[in-house]
């Protein structure tokens, strides 16, 4: 294997690392911290380190006539995901809770058809039958007192906010940078959720050794590192390997929710778990290459 291929390769599988095991860095922070509050704070200082990086890369931010578009993103991408996001791992175990929220792939797929205009291909029909098979599962096991009902509920939000929010991510990709709209939207959603949250919630945060850490890995490395990784690998065209792998950031929230959290879940929610990431996987399988193409 090629240096540069290995390079995106160990890139790809820190992506999944990262974004599978921030979900148990969240549930961690928020014994010290109100759910809502803590989701903002991460959003501001996740996005104060991603507009070093945007200035760098991109230079000061071309915002005339252009707020429509960054607003959208904003209440999208963060005041909604964010607050849905860290409220539905405060209900649910940190794995389950990643396994609702990475339905947003199947809904994207699904959405995309009448929004963007994309194709509704047979296997990702498939996959957003088996992925909704997998909800049901789940709720199953919540009504049965298994679980959170509510927490199901803010999941499941959560994953539709975030699925909407990568289709307009998709339809303003060319009147927006795409840096800066990391940026921007994290540091303006942030501060929305941690005045909201610190109005409705209360500002109380124990400032224990294990909450800081906890909250800097949430923010550094759960949100702007590894968005800059993200980027790196659209900048060199493995974009699509590393979201054909996507199904496996639930798969590594519920290892390490078991591991270092003691997180156990019933036959039901394992079921229903295991359906939802099949259908991640469904609809982001790549499509067979023509017959020009290499293998």
């Amino acid at each position: 294997m090629a240096p540069s291929s290995r390079t995106q390769l160990v890139a790809v599988v820190f992506l999944v690392l990262a974004w599978g095991s921030t979900f148990a860095a969240v549930k961690v922070g928020l014994d010290g911290a109100p759910p809502v509050l803590f989701g903002g704070m991460r959003s501001v200082l996740g996005g104060a380190v991603m507009a070093v990086l945007a200035w760098s890369r991109s230079g000061r931010p071309q915002l005339r006539g252009r707020w429509g578009p960054y607003v959208v993103l904003t209440l999208l991408n963060v005041v909604a995901f964010f607050a849905l996001q860290t409220l539905a791992i405060l209900e649910l175990p940190s794995g389950l809770a990643a396994v609702l929220i990475y339905l947003q792939p199947v809904l994207t797929g699904v959405l995309a058809a009448p929004m963007l205009g994309e194709p509704l291909t047979p296997l990702k029909l498939v996959g957003l039958l088996v992925g909704f098979g997998g909800i049901v599962v789940v709720s199953a096991g919540a009504l049965a007192g298994h679980v959170s009902v509510l927490g199901v509920g803010y999941a499941v939000s959560a994953a539709v906010a975030w699925a909407l929010g990568t289709i307009a991510f998709k339809r303003y990709a060319d009147r927006v940078d795409s840096w800066w709209s990391v940026a921007l939207t994290f540091l303006a959603g942030g501060a929305v959720l941690c005045l909201g949250g610190g109005a409705v919630e209360g500002v109380g945060i124990d400032w224990t050794g294990e909450f800081v850490a906890a909250f800097l890995y949430a923010s550094v490395v759960g949100t702007a590192v590894s968005w800059a990784v993200w980027f790196g690998l659209v900048g060199s065209g493995e974009a699509g390997r590393a979201a054909s792998y996507i199904f496996f950031v639930p798969i590594v929230s519920l290892v390490v929710g078991a591991l270092f959290l003691g997180e156990s879940m019933g036959v039901s929610l394992l079921a229903g778990a295991a359906l939802v990431i099949v259908g991640v996987f469904l609809v982001n399988r790549p499509q067979p290459r023509s017959g020009s193409d290499p293998p």
